[in-house]
């Protein structure tokens, strides 16, 4: 897949705009190919605005131009490999994406110790 560079940097500027250390990323299992070597996986950000009300953002056109994995045909993105967590490794790429160099701060704890790891930046949960 092919991204030119100004589009990538757009999009991980707008995952900028919406996400934050810390912030959990909720993924949806689609499809799952009948060799088992791939996966159709959708990302949602739930968030809640000034008065408190939730809103939720499908950011997954964003992700895949700045991972550089295609879109699936239900929105999604297409993952390929298996013998892991799926969802756990594209939102742990993802983090790694936003934050290359770590976070500013510790995001949190890992094996003990402070942890400002990008890849571990963001928390991920199945829906």
């Amino acid at each position: 897949m092919k991204i030119s560079k100004t589009e990538r940097e757009r999009c991980l500027a707008e995952l900028h705009k919406i996400l934050k250390p810390g912030d959990t990323v909720h993924t949806i299992l689609d499809h799952v190919s009948r060799s088992g070597m791939s996966r159709d996986i959708r990302v949602i950000v739930m968030k809640t605005d000034d008065k408190g009300e939730p809103y939720i953002l499908h950011p997954n056109y964003l992700v895949s131009q700045v991972l550089g994995v295609p879109q699936a045909k239900r929105d999604g993105l297409k993952m390929g490999g298996c013998g892991m967590d799926m969802g756990f490794q594209l939102v742990y790429c993802l983090g790694a994406a936003m934050w290359p160099k770590g976070t500013a701060k510790p995001h949190g704890t890992r094996n003990g110790e402070p942890d400002s790891d990008g890849g571990y930046a963001l928390k991920q949960r199945w829906l």
